[in-house]
């Protein structure tokens, strides 16, 4: 059975799912024991999410030349069940997400570990926080090997 890493953010719309095709795509090409999920921690504040994923996502997949996992699924609730079953917790950014795994999975707080990769209500340029995912993914992957 694989090691789990689960990546969390607030609407699993974006990030956590741009981090999770990105991770899979590398560790299955490397051939890694890993298989990576994510999940939201609000996802009722999503409503203005259209569709299974962000435009941001599949356009960021795209310049990557990273195939879309199929099928295409639509976001999904955090439960604590998806925690236990994790071997590594990743929220995408700590100023964000600790706040929510505080309240919601208290007992997870101190260990998730804190990315700080903003939404694009914070940085307007999509580009920079996949290349932000990128490069910590890279990391990631060369700290499990």
């Amino acid at each position: 059975m694989p090691k789990r890493v689960l990546f969390l953010c607030t609407g699993n719309y974006y990030r956590s799912r741009l981090a999770e095709e990105l991770f899979n795509h590398r560790a299955h090409n490397l051939k890694l024991d890993w298989q990576a999920s994510s999940c939201a921690l609000a996802i009722e504040t999503g409503e203005e999410n259209v569709g299974p994923i962000s435009e941001h996502t599949l356009a960021a997949l795209s310049k990557l030349s990273v195939p879309l996992s199929a099928p295409l699924r639509f976001p999904v609730a955090c439960t604590e069940q998806a925690l236990e079953s994790a071997n590594l917790v990743i929220a995408m950014k700590e100023a964000e997400h600790r706040p929510l795994v505080e309240t919601r999975f208290h007992a997870w707080a101190n260990r998730v570990v804190y990315w700080h990769v903003h939404d694009l209500n914070v940085v307007a340029d999509s580009a920079a926080t996949a290349a932000l995912i990128d490069t910590l993914i890279d990391r990631l992957i060369e700290e499990i090997r």
